[in-house]
This record gives C-alpha cells, structure tokens and sequence, in this order.
C-alpha cells in the first residue's frame, strides 16, 4: 500500500506537456496558459506554437475502512510555480475537504482524517487550486479530481426476508421448485470476491435442498405426505467470498407447509352398524349417524352417502351432513312391523373430489353394511282410503244407506273398531254411520239448492284401546233432481199503450230454475189451455229460454179495461217435467207517438188538466197539519181549566189517610176523647183543616155554636146541610167520615177488657143462635167444659 502511494505522489509532482487534441480530454489550464496552436499553411507560411501545461489531475484511490495509527496518505499536489519559498498556498474544495480530507496548504499533501466507508460513499469529487500569498492570485486555474475508494470485504450477505413462507402440495416430486430466496451483499461487485453469494442449507436435509447459485429451494424426497408431517422449517445460508474460507454468511429461515391434496380414499371404521325405528316413525325421521373416517382436509375429506343396495333401499333414505361429513339414515316410506320387521342396506361413502393422478391406488371409496330393525307399536285404525267421495240423490230417504267407510286395526291382535261421525262437520246432524260396519246413512232430507256438498269426518277408534283413533274425511256431493218448476227469472212491470197495433212487442220473459240439469236448462212458454186463443195478446216462445209477448189487436182503453192478466205455463225439459204458471200484469197506459208512457192511471182522466197528484198529496198533508195543530190547542186549553185548586199531598179527595191508633176499648176514656164529637165547640177551636195546606185560599168557615147536650146525629145532618149549601165549598166531591156508634146497641159491647171486671163465668150460649159464621167462635167459649 505504501509503494501504490509513492507512486501516487511521485505521478502527480511531475510536470506534463499535452497538447490537446480532443475536446475529451481534461484540461486545468484554460484561462491564464491558455493552450495556442499555430499550424503552417502553404498560402501563410505561419509558424505553430503550444504553451506548456503547470499541473494535471487523474483519480486518486483509497482503501475503504483504514485502521492504522496514522491518518491515510492520499497523495500530493504541486505545481512548478512552487519555488518552495512559501508564497504559495494549496486550498482543497468539495466533497469532504476540510472534514474528511485535509490538506496541508503549504506543501500540498493530501490526507484522509477519518475512516472511510465505501458502502457509504464511493466516489469523492474535489477541486483543488495554488494561489499566491502576497497578491491572492491564482497561480494555477481550479481543477477537479475524483478520489474512489476501493471496497474491502467488510460486510455479510443479507436476505431480503428474515423469514420466508412457502407450501407445496404433498406428495411432489423430486426437484419440484418450492420458493426462491435472495440475499445481497453490500461490497462491490466489481472488486473481488466480496460481493459473490454461494447458499447453501443449514437444515432440512434431506426433505429439501438449495440451489447455490439462485436460491431456489426444491424438494429432495419424493411422496412427502402431509398426513405424516405437515410443518417444515429450512435454514438457508448466504456466504460471500465464492463460499471460501473466510467469507462472511447471513442465514434465514424458511417455513414450508405440506399442501393436502385427495389422496386417501374414505374408510368405515367397522363394516356393520345396527339401528331400530319404532313402524310409527313418519317419514323424514333420523334412525342414525354413520361416518367414514378421510384423513385429507377441506374439500378432498368431503364425503357423499349413498345406498347402493339393499333390500330397504326403496323404506330408507341417507343424507350428509355437511358439516360433520357423517351419513344420516332417515325414514323414506311408512313403516309396518307386520309386513317386515328387518331390513339391511349397503351404505356406500364416496368422495366428491377425487384427484386423477391417484386413481390409479385404488377406488375412493368405501362400504358398510346397515341393519335396521322395526319394533311393534300399538297404532291406530288404518282406513282402506285416504279419503271417500259419496255421490247420493237429494230425494234419498231418510235412512238410505248411501256408502259405507272401512278400517281396521293393523296390529297383529286385530282388535275390533267402532265408527263415528265428528259432529264438528255435521252440525245439523243430516247424516250418521252405523258403528260396528261403517255404513252411512241420511237421518234429515236433503235438498241440493240449499247444501250441494257435505264434508263429514268419519273417526274409527279401537274399541280396547280408545286412545287408538284415526279420522278420515268424506265427500258427499248431492246429486240434483228435477224437484223445482221454472219460473219468472224478475218481476215484469209491463204496458201496453192505447195507441197500439196488432203484432206489437211490449214485453219479452225469461225464466229461472234452481235444479241444475247436466245438458242446462231449456224452457218452453205458453198460454194456459184456458187461454190458448187469447184476444187481446199472444205469447211467442224464442226458443232460448225467453218469450215475447206480443198485441193481437189494435188499440186499447183505459176507461174500459185498465189491467189485463195474462197467465203463462213455463215448462222445463228434465225429468220430470216440472211446470208453474206465472200470471203477467198487464195495464193500458197513454203514450206519446213515440210509444213513451205518460199516464197509466185510469183516475187520472177524471182530474183536473192543471193538477197533478204530487200536487194533490201536498194539499191533503197541509189540511192534516192544520187539523193536528187546533187539536193540540184545544187540548191544552181544557187542561189549565182543569187544574186543581188545593195542591198538597195531604189532599183527602185521592187519598187515604190511615191512623194506626188502637184503642183501649169502650173504658179506655184517654186515647180518644169523644166528647169532641159532642161537643161542637171544642171543633170550632180548631184554626184550620187538616187536609188543607196553610197558604190555601180557603178561609175555615164559622159555624154557630151547637149546645153541648145536641145529638151527634143532628151534627153530622147539619155539617152536610152546611156543606151542600155553602157556596164557597170546593166544587169537588170530598170525603168526610164521621163514626158514631150510637145508644142501645143490640149487640152491646165486644170487647174482652169487660170480662176481666165480672165477677162470674159468662155465658156464651148465645153464640151458637147467630148462626154459622160463630160457629168456631161458639166451639171456643160455649160448653162448661171449656178452657
């Protein structure tokens, strides 16, 4: 290194002469020694002349890294104009001078004061330039320099990954290509060997192996299988250097994943499976599971059952399940333990997505063998059909068997059935079933206008066990007979005007009939026989189920006749025949020319030309408006002449007024004293009636006063004397009660209370002489012996 550098620094101190020729060329000099060339021509005879060139530049080299004791020498410069006296100065631009590079200024050495990295910067351009020190002048122009720095081995091959993952389907061949890897190495490429990558494998031998020159990984066993192992981890080596010794090395790890592919074919793990299904299972019911094992993943493990053969091939149905990839067996058809009670299938598991390059190692596929036992249950009846039509006519009797419903118990015991009717579905009980055989038979008429269709349920249960109980619907249609006479299809309001001529159309009739005959209906009109030539009209059948009635004559008066009647027969075509005959009203109306109907009335020639009969009405409601409004008032009137006088609830002329005071009997002189009744002045101290109210306009009327001995009877004729006369007395009938027993009563006194003052017994004979009515009252107080 040392000698390279003298030879550097003993280059640049020479002095060269180049005359430039190419504008090529680098050149230092080009404005104070600028170069002159002359050339003699053979017109001019001019002399040529070159000015000679003070310093000239090339590339300097320097080793990367440097680690000595002294800073790395880079070389000189110098220039002729040196005298070595010291006038002159060096100065060093551009990358890196002053930090990097360093020059000593008065003897031009160049020197690197830090180590350099090339992986860094490789390449250094600087200019350089001599100057005088007294005058600053440049003794020699600016020039450019490049300083490169040569690589050393000083970096490891790096991976542009620092791990990788592949995968690779299973089973592959040998040399098959999983992944490429690439490491790079930051030295120049161009300089040695320091940059030239050899790999190589570290570990996953020997599935696996390396390319030393590309990096590809292939595989280096045949038929890897995933089943086996599924994970591998490779480590690949990068050395620089060509692989030699001493070369630096970077490693990286690959992971690589064995890829399924189909090539296992599905096994059962036994070769029989049992199962049992009760013969009630419905159709769609899971018996059970079965799976054949398929080591593969993801679709090359999905499997498709099937029942390849069997004798219950056509009873059992399998499924897959896809998500567990097991095979369900499930009921296809009805079951019945008495007809079979065993069944066995061959169950086939096939894959769905073989792979053809492994064919040849056998069917993907496999078989089981499945037994399938039905257990007995106790089921209900079973009906010979799964539903019945009955077709009956509507004049069927009451009674008429018209069909008959069979079931019977499918069990072995054969246990006895009764049949019903579900009254749900028959609510007016028209039809009943016989319960030991089924039969059907009508207990009301029936009538298809009103019903056409009946839909029963029959319900059959064993007579052991009535839980046992199945149902069955029946279809009863009523077929129609010919029980209805046609007749008039609306109510015809029909005309003819006076001015009418013979052969007129005034009116066309259709008919409607509620039977419903297979071929349609078809009637026929005519007259009644009475009428078969009438007069005045004729009845003219269209043959389409209509008629017309046509005028026999011209003209019509409504002051003679005002209504005709035209009775007509309508017929059908059924059997029987069924006939009715419809009377048409006929009435003769006035019409304009036109034959419009004004008046149909035969009143209305009698009124008067300017009035109407909505006028006449009108008239007729005011008259009885008026005579209901002077009724009215009439009646009000005579009831404020009728108000009474005295409004009071103790008013004696409707009421009863009760006292409910007992006395004490002809001695019990306290409760009632009736020394009022004889003493009329004790009355007239009384200031005003009882059944008066005190605002009464009445005044109480003074009466002379009686003497204290005058008869009671002689009072009461005076007070109904006074009373008859007076004429301010109320003018209505009132009520007054006087009581008086009188003197010397035959029967003298009642009352038991004496009885009690007797010294002696009495004696009741005298009872048993009034008859009678006493009769008890004398059993009771007559005889010694009584209590």
């Amino acid at each position: 290194m040392r000698t390279h550098s003298f030879l550097t620094v003993l280059l640049w101190s020479c002095v060269f002469y180049v005359i430039h020729m190419t504008p090529s060329q680098k050149r230092t000099n080009k404005h104070s020694h600028s170069e002159r060339i002359t050339g003699l021509s053979e017109t001019e005879g001019k002399t040529l002349h070159r000015t000679k060139r003070g310093w000239m530049w090339n590339q300097f080299f320097l080793l990367e890294e440097y680690t000595g004791p002294d800073t790395q020498y880079v070389g000189k410069l110098h220039t002729d104009q040196d005298k070595g006296d010291g006038n002159l100065k060096y100065i060093l631009t551009g990358d890196g001078a002053g930090s990097l590079f360093i020059i000593d200024e008065n003897t031009g050495d160049i020197h690197a004061a830090k180590k350099l990295d090339r992986e860094e910067k490789s390449l250094y351009v600087l200019r350089a330039k001599a100057i005088d020190r007294k005058t600053g002048r440049q003794v020699e122009p600016e020039s450019e320099f490049i300083i490169k720095i040569h690589d050393i081995n000083d970096n490891e091959p790096k991976f542009t990954k620092d791990m990788y993952t592949a995968s690779i389907p299973e089973m592959s061949g040998v040399g098959t290509s999983v992944i490429q890897v690439t490491a790079t190495d930051a030295d120049d490429a161009n300089y040695g060997n320091s940059a030239k990558v050899v790999y190589s494998i570290l570990q996953g031998q020997p599935y696996f192996s390396v390319d030393p020159e590309t990096g590809i990984i292939k595989t280096a066993l045949p038929d890897m299988s995933r089943e086996n192992r599924e994970q591998y981890q490779v480590v690949i080596q990068a050395k620089d250097m060509g692989g030699q010794m001493g070369g630096l090395s970077g490693t990286t790890t690959v992971n690589i994943t064995l890829t399924d592919v189909n090539d296992n074919p599905p096994r059962f793990p036994q070769s029989t499976y049992q199962f049992s299904s009760p013969e009630s299972a419905p159709p769609g019911t899971p018996l059970g599971r079965i799976k054949a094992n398929d080591p593969d993943v993801g679709e090359n493990a999905e499997i498709e059952y099937s029942i390849s053969n069997g004798d219950g091939s056509d009873m059992f149905d399998i499924i897959t399940d896809k998500d567990t990839q097991e095979g369900i067996i499930t009921v296809k058809k009805p079951l019945d333990f008495e007809s079979k009670v065993l069944y066995t299938l061959k169950v086939e598991a096939t894959n769905t997505h073989p792979d053809p390059r492994f064919l040849q190692l056998g069917p993907f596929k496999d078989t089981a063998l499945v037994k399938i036992s039905i257990e007995d249950i106790d089921e209900p009846p079973v009906f010979s059909r799964p539903w019945y039509l009955i077709e009956v006519d509507e004049d069927a009797k009451e009674g008429s068997i018209i069909g008959h419903v069979v079931a019977q118990d499918p069990d072995i015991a054969k246990n006895a059935i009764k049949y019903s009717v579900d009254r749900h579905t028959d609510l007016d009980r028209i039809f009943n079933i016989y319960s030991g055989n089924g039969s059907l038979f009508i207990s009301k008429p029936l009538d298809r206008e009103e019903t056409p269709w009946h839909n029963i349920t029959v319900i059959a249960t064993e007579i052991n066990n009535p839980k046992q109980s199945s149902q069955i619907p029946v279809f009863i249609r009523i077929l129609d007979i010919n029980d209805h006479a046609p007749e008039f299809a609306n109510y015809y309001e029909t005309f003819v005007c006076e001015n009418a001529r013979a052969g007129q159309l005034i009116q066309t009739v259709s008919a409607i009939d509620k039977d419903q005959p297979p071929r349609g209906h078809k009637f026929f009109f005519e007259l009644v026989p009475e009428f078969a030539v009438h007069p005045n009209f004729s009845v003219v059948d269209n043959k389409d189920n209509t008629a017309g009635i046509m005028t026999r004559r011209n003209g019509y008066s409504r002051s003679k006749t005002s209504t005709y009647l035209l009775p007509i027969i309508i017929f059908d075509n059924d059997y029987p025949i069924q006939s009715s005959t419809g009377t048409l009203t006929i009435r003769v109306c006035a019409c304009d020319s036109r034959g419009n109907m004004q008046s149909c009335s035969a009143e209305a020639l009698l009124l008067p030309a300017g009035l109407s009969t909505g006028a006449l009405v009108a008239i007729l409601l005011c008259i009885i408006i008026l005579l209901v409004l002077v009724v009215l008032f009439t009646a009000l009137k005579r009831q404020r002449k009728k108000e009474p006088l005295i409004i009071s609830k103790d008013d004696v002329r409707d009421n009863i007024v009760t006292y409910n005071d007992e006395g004490g009997g002809e001695e019990d002189t306290q409760a009632f004293d009736i020394g009022t009744l004889r003493n009329p002045e004790a009355r007239e101290e009384s200031k005003m009636r009882r059944d008066v109210i005190p605002e009464t306009i009445f005044q109480i009327r003074r009466t002379a006063p009686l003497w204290e001995n005058i008869d009671v009877q002689d009072f009461i004729r005076r007070r109904l004397k006074e009373n008859d006369s007076d004429p301010a007395a109320p003018p209505y009938d009132s009520l007054a009660t006087y009581a008086y027993e009188g003197n010397d009563s035959i029967a003298n006194s009642l009352s038991s209370l004496e009885s009690l003052t007797t010294e002696g017994n009495q004696d009741y004979d005298y009872l048993s002489d009034w008859g009678p009515r006493f009769k008890k009252l004398a059993d009771m107080y007559g005889g010694e012996d009584s209590d």
